[in-house]
């Protein structure tokens, strides 16, 4: 009887079992990867990458007739009445959870609703606090539809993930949703945007092709779009990010009349010394490398390596830092310094949350260059100590 009774109460429960009849199946949903932002006319244009997951798995490149991604493209009065157009023209559900990457055009960084299209950002349920945000010049459609080199799955692309390529070149550092509200939210209230366009310098057997490239930084603050600092004018951005940067510089050698050599900079640290005399902020930089000389003739000595490496790296710096003075902006966070080292002296100085700049601020940039590797030694030594 006491068996009877339990298998009754059993059967009972798992008819009360919801079971899985409210979960999407994988293969009927899609997923967006990238959502590109423009603002013409008065109105929203909204470009959503959808990536397809059948070729994300696999060890070889995808196949070329398999369409690796779709472009959904819609406008509207706001950002939101845009994307419900573009759902009336989706058949199945579509998940947030893995977008990677949010794409802004000039025109709509120029636009007084920038702040709000990163809020809805930030409050929708499925989205991350890590997606990477990007700006640009160029066609938004152009730039979402480049797939990356070899036709590797398009979720390794340079926006998706811009750290694959740390170990041979760190020219911008990447910027998430989190930190973009931070540094909006904190002194000096700037942010440096990477910059992004379409590199033409690749081909295959068939024909020529395209790949991203990240050659800039848009300056954005709390109040508004700023401008741009690009290619060489943006150098001295890799050199005063926080994090270890690998870089190279070109200078020309005091001993050769004609010759250059190109050394590869890997930076160690970079520290930043606010100094308060009466009534005037200046800033110190301290920048301390490895270098590493992969070509070269002739003899030369680790001391003219050295000044050349300073020369070249105080330039970028200075160079940089002065552009972004054309913006009116703190492209260093020089501000955040002295608020993080000395707030109540922030305070006595500081003007519309960031303290006021000028060509002189920056008053001495120190370049140290622990070591000089000669690489792999083929030929006789040449670097003199």
């Amino acid at each position: 009887m006491k068996k009877k009774i339990a298998l009754i109460v059993s059967l009972t429960v798992v008819l009360l079992l919801s079971g899985c009849w409210d979960v999407s199946e994988p293969q009927r949903m899609y997923y967006v990867d990238g959502i590109g932002i423009d603002f013409k006319d008065g109105q929203y244009e909204i470009y959503m990458q959808i990536i397809n997951f059948a070729n994300v798995a696999k060890s070889e490149s995808p196949a070329p007739q398999t369409a690796q991604a779709e472009i959904g493209f819609a406008k509207g009065k706001t950002m939101e009445e845009a994307f419900f157009k573009l759902y009336r023209s989706i058949d199945q559900k579509v998940f947030w959870g893995h977008m990677t990457y949010l794409l802004f055009s000039e025109d709509a960084l120029k636009s007084e609703n920038a702040i709000s299209v990163i809020d809805s950002f930030l409050r929708h349920r499925e989205t991350r606090y890590q997606i990477l945000t990007y700006c640009t010049q160029e066609p938004i459609k152009d730039i979402l539809l480049v797939t990356p080199l070899l036709n590797k799955s398009i979720t390794a692309s340079k926006l998706s993930n811009p750290l694959h390529t740390k170990e041979l070149e760190t020219f911008v550092e990447p910027v998430d949703l989190r930190n973009l509200v931070i540094k909006l939210n904190e002194p000096s209230h700037e942010v440096n945007i990477p910059f992004v366009t379409i590199n033409k310098n690749w081909e295959n057997t068939n024909e020529p092709t395209e790949e991203t490239a990240l050659t800039g930084v848009g300056v954005f603050s709390k109040d508004g779009f700023k401008g741009f600092v690009k290619n060489e004018a943006a150098k001295g951005v890799q050199w005063m990010q926080n994090k270890k940067a690998r870089g190279d510089v070109t200078f020309k050698l005091d001993s050769k009349e004609r010759d250059y050599l190109t050394v590869d900079l890997e930076k160690l640290s970079t520290d930043v010394k606010p100094i308060v005399k009466n009534n005037d902020v200046k800033f110190e930089v301290d920048v301390k490398f490895n270098a590493i000389i992969n070509g070269f003739k002739g003899k030369i000595s680790s001391d003219e390596i050295r000044k050349g490496i300073i020369g070249a790296v105080k330039k970028d710096i200075k160079t940089t830092y002065e552009e972004g003075l054309k913006l009116d902006a703190d492209i260093y966070r020089l501000s955040e310094h002295l608020y993080r080292n000395d707030v109540k002296t922030w305070k006595k100085f500081e003007k519309d949350g960031k303290i006021p700049l000028t060509a002189d601020s920056l008053s001495k940039i120190n370049v140290t260059v622990n070591k000089v590797n000669p690489g792999r030694k083929s030929f006789d030594e040449t670097i003199k100590e």
